[in-house]
């Protein structure tokens, strides 16, 4: 368990920087250049995702449970992650649907989270999904705050949305038949 804490804590805790000291990043990028910024911003990402997945894995082969959740509640589950994958896609190819959303990379990311806790009660479960459900409320609060930065990506275009929508879909159906269970070891569909 303390991986996958450390893991959420490196990751979520590197990701959070502009919601805790919104002038920090800047600061460093002024004090030691761009590349050294994202370099550090990068390893210190992939050391957190590496400890929380590795860390995640190690809490399931022991779990400590804290709710059973009924067995539909995995159709719920299913049912809010269809717009997450085209969310994800529309952050980087503007369209309607990043114009409506504001911040889809977040919606897709509190749905994720939110959909899983529905569907999962072990201690493991609710830091992970718990923790991402809580960065990404307050990373969204603090960008009602700051101004945000561009996100590279294609130009915007009332095609990306169908891009994102196609693509997006197809991620989802290959996740629910194949990925997950390759990835993640346990099949969504039970």
């Amino acid at each position: 368990m303390i991986a996958l804490i450390v893991g959420l804590v490196l990751f979520l805790g590197i990701h959070s920087v502009s919601i805790v000291g919104p002038g920090l990043r800047d600061a460093q990028v002024a004090q030691r250049g761009d590349k050294a910024w994202k370099g550090a911003y990068a390893l210190v990402s992939l050391i957190g995702f590496v400890l929380l997945v590795y860390g995640y894995g190690l809490a399931r082969e022991s779990p400590v449970v804290l709710y059973n959740p009924p067995v539909w509640m995995r159709h719920v589950t299913l049912l809010l992650m269809i717009p997450v994958f085209p969310l994800l896609i529309a952050a980087y190819a503007p369209g309607r649907i990043k114009a409506a959303t504001k911040h889809p990379m977040l919606v897709a990311t509190k749905l994720w989270a939110f959909s899983h806790l529905l569907s999962n009660g072990t201690l493991a479960d609710v830091l992970l999904f718990g923790g991402f459900l809580a960065w990404a409320v307050a990373d969204r609060i603090s960008l009602k705050k700051r101004p945000a930065r561009p996100i590279p990506g294609a130009p915007p275009s009332p095609m990306n949305d169908v891009i994102a929508v196609v693509v997006g879909l197809a991620v989802y159906a290959l996740f629910v038949f194949k990925a997950h269970i390759w990835l993640i070891g346990v099949s969504p569909l039970g």
